[in-house]
């Protein structure tokens, strides 16, 4: 088999319970671009040091694993793109539904020259105010050009450019991530994108099963600021797969 083209990481840590119900959406993604452009893709899933049998069932549907015992989400994402064949890097998470043409769409936008970009979330959690909290995000992040690790590509060589993830963050290291992606884009003339339409979907665990209260603690622009480089400040973050 040729090598891949495309190289889908996704760090996960006690995903057992839900790699089974999304893994299979970036499979149909990754396929449908590989029947499209006759070239292979692989599927990296870094196991972080988990206690359930993620590693076992992330297996059992091809993609290949690695196991990374220092915990901490962008060394582990740094993790799959060192061992990443593909020239193209695309970033998503355990608990994550693509859409179909996801793949696809992110790598037409790098063969046009974008040095990466995004696709936003739609996330639909049951509670009222976490869906105007959701709302409220997806406004600041539009305003402020941001965009969430929950779905983010780049190519090899500009991931290499920039340093990949703040290792040393325990927390919005995908807004760092891509405020330095685009800094590098308009150094090089090469966008970095973001795909507005289309939207993954996340899980809403968290909103689902977090107080109102803890929601507007841990996620506003203040707090989402703070001690970053603290692993104790975030420990739940690290503690619990509802984070």
């Amino acid at each position: 088999m040729s090598e891949p083209a495309v190289s889908v990481i996704i760090p996960a840590y006690n995903e057992a319970a839900y790699l089974p119900r999304y893994l299979p959406t970036v499979l149909a993604s990754l396929r449908h671009w590989e029947a499209a452009s006759s070239q292979a893709g692989e599927i990296i899933v870094v196991d972080n040091a988990s206690t359930d049998p993620t590693a076992d069932i992330a297996a059992s549907f091809g993609a290949r694993v690695l196991t990374e015992r220092a915990r901490g989400i962008g060394h582990v994402r740094n993790t799959g793109a060192r061992a990443a064949r593909g020239r193209k890097l695309f970033f998503t998470d355990a608990d994550v539904a693509l859409p179909l043409e996801a793949v696809t769409a992110s790598v037409a936008a790098m063969d046009a020259g974008a040095v990466g970009g995004a696709i936003p979330p739609l996330y639909t959690p049951h509670r009222l105010g976490a869906r105007l909290l959701c709302a409220y995000w997806d406004h600041y992040r539009a305003r402020h050009g941001g965009a969430q690790g929950v779905a983010q590509f780049c190519t090899a060589q500009a991931f290499r450019a920039v340093g990949g993830y703040r290792a040393d963050y325990f927390m919005s290291e995908d807004v760092e991530f891509f405020a330095r992606l685009s800094a590098l884009g308009q150094q090089t003339d090469g966008p970095a994108v973001i795909l507005d339409e289309l939207r993954v979907r996340p899980s809403t665990r968290r909103y689902d099963q977090w107080s109102s209260l803890r929601m507007l603690w841990w996620q506003n622009p203040v707090t989402a600021r703070l001690a970053l480089t603290s692993r104790r400040f975030w420990r739940h973050w690290y503690t619990t797969t509802v984070r």
